[in-house]
């Protein structure tokens, strides 16, 4: 498996291929709002209500692959930018780890852009 957090490079599609549904990432918004390095920054001055972390498979495209867990949380008037990246990171420790588990424990199903964690690890004997 491959693990990026904080990686900000797009990956090869020859790479990406390679390892299908192996690789993971985590990214500080709710995906599929505010793609990119600056989704906080970008959710914080867009003016949002609700925002939070997904951690997602990698594909060829930014920020773009099937949504593995996420986890919101609505943003008070008086929200600062250093507080929202606070919390963020909070989450972001939070279910990182939640992820990369049910990934090594063979726990994740991908249908199309479906993820099912499963109840069982599959293919365990």
């Amino acid at each position: 498996f491959v693990v990026f957090a904080g990686f900000m490079k797009v990956l090869s599609p020859f790479f990406v291929k390679k390892y299908p549904n192996q690789i993971i990432n985590v990214h500080p918004s709710l995906l599929p709002a505010f793609k990119g390095a600056r989704g906080i920054k970008d959710a914080f001055t867009y003016g949002v209500k609700v925002a939070g972390v997904t951690i997602h498979f990698v594909d060829d495209k930014m920020d773009h692959g099937p949504i593995i867990l996420q986890e919101a949380f609505k943003i008070s008037e008086r929200e600062t930018l250093e507080r929202l990246e606070n919390r963020i990171h909070k989450i972001e420790h939070k279910i990182f780890p939640k992820a990369i588990a049910l990934l090594v424990d063979g726990r994740l199903k991908v249908s199309g852009r479906q993820v099912k964690v499963l109840d069982k690890p599959r293919n365990k004997k």
